[in-house]
């Protein structure tokens, strides 16, 4: 294992910068939020600690990239910021997310609240839910998984033409697996910057993808027509469990985060980090770290104090008697799904020291 360590120095640049206006608009934060983000370069700090690599294929080590900086950030011509007119934030489901209609429908609405208290501040709006087939993308069957896959280009050019006048971005979720073009094996999501548009995939969060006995496998592989989505019908979809709800909401958050203009993070263990597999996603946490918080309030202008406490609330927001999976092939058309949490459980301890740090 290694341990990327920056100095204190080399981080208190990398969040507060050296310029003059930004040194000044960072001390025009109130003491709360400056105290928390000076955690950053406190060698001590147990709320915000160094990366570790684990191995070679780990995202730093096998995709060099120049590390950004809040200054790099907020100089950037070409990052996109909300505004009045374009603040809001639109998910487009594409096929069933659950296996019944209840659990798809609950799911969705538990990414939306999710959405709306990560970028506290911004309008996270639903579109009608579409089938595959009125996407019009290209399809294939994974020749390695045996797997359904979709196109995700094509379904980025759908979310272009779909795209409202209001919308910061458009970010499409499926639970079927993505391919980028035909000599890729796979992707977990693609997003354009310049269009505001995403499409990102959670098939491969079920608890069953890699192993031998998993249900999506097409049994019989048939040549299919280009325009015959029949295929989709039915296609496999596996249980909504508190770690695939996780899962799903580290990745949605960490890609819209690239919408707004954060480059993958390189200076504390952060969201925001690259990586390469599930292994390394899952090492990720859920939180920003301070250089990384701090672009992002830069850009939708929240307070650290009410974003936390919603993402407490949102947290909080369930059953008593939840259970730890919806359960399979349930029939039962409930009002409301208790929603799968206790994966949240050590992210919202974290939050409350930082809470505790912010109205000391």
């Amino acid at each position: 294992m290694q341990t990327i360590q920056h100095s204190e120095q080399t981080l208190k640049t990398a969040l507060i910068s050296k310029n003059p206006v930004l040194v000044s608009q960072y001390e025009k934060l109130d003491a709360g939020e400056q105290r928390l983000m000076n955690e950053a370069f406190r060698p001590t700090s147990g709320l915000f600690g160094p990366i570790t690599l684990h191995s070679q294929s780990d995202w730093i080590i096998s995709h060099p990239e120049a590390p950004q900086d809040f200054e790099e950030f907020f100089s950037d011509p070409y990052r996109k910021t909300p505004s009045p007119e374009k603040h809001s934030i639109y998910i487009q489901s594409i096929g069933s997310l659950g296996n019944t209609r209840i659990i798809s429908e609950e799911y969705i609405k538990w990414l939306k609240g999710y959405c709306e208290a990560f970028f506290y501040g911004l309008t996270v709006k639903l579109l009608e839910p579409v089938p595959v087939s009125a996407t019009r993308c290209s399809f294939r069957v994974n020749d390695n998984t045996q797997n359904l896959q979709i196109h995700a280009g094509d379904i980025l050019k759908y979310l272009k033409k779909k795209k409202p006048e209001d919308a910061f971005c458009v970010v499409g979720i499926t639970m079927i697996d993505l391919y980028p073009r035909d000599s890729w094996n796979f992707v977990f999501g693609q997003a354009s910057l310049t269009d505001g548009v995403g499409i990102f995939s959670f098939a491969r969060y079920g608890s069953d993808f890699y192993s031998l006995h998993y249900e999506g496998k097409l049994k019989k592989l048939q040549k299919t027509s280009p325009i015959d989505y029949s295929i989709f019908d039915n296609y496999y979809i596996p249980e909504i469990t508190s770690v695939l709800l996780l899962r799903s909401c580290k990745t949605l958050t960490h890609e819209i985060g690239h919408i707004f203009g954060l480059r993958h993070c390189q200076w504390l263990t952060c969201l925001m980090q690259g990586s390469n597999h599930l292994e390394e996603a899952d090492r990720r946490p859920l939180n920003l770290c301070p250089i990384c918080l701090r672009k992002l309030q830069c850009a939708i202008g929240f307070s650290i104090v009410e974003r936390y406490k919603a993402l407490v609330r949102w947290i909080d927001d369930e059953s008593a008697d939840t259970p730890g999976v919806t359960p399979k092939h349930s029939r039962k058309d409930k009002e409301n799904l208790p929603k799968p949490v206790e994966a949240f459980k050590e992210w919202k301890e974290w939050i409350l020291k930082c809470l505790a740090l912010l109205q000391k």
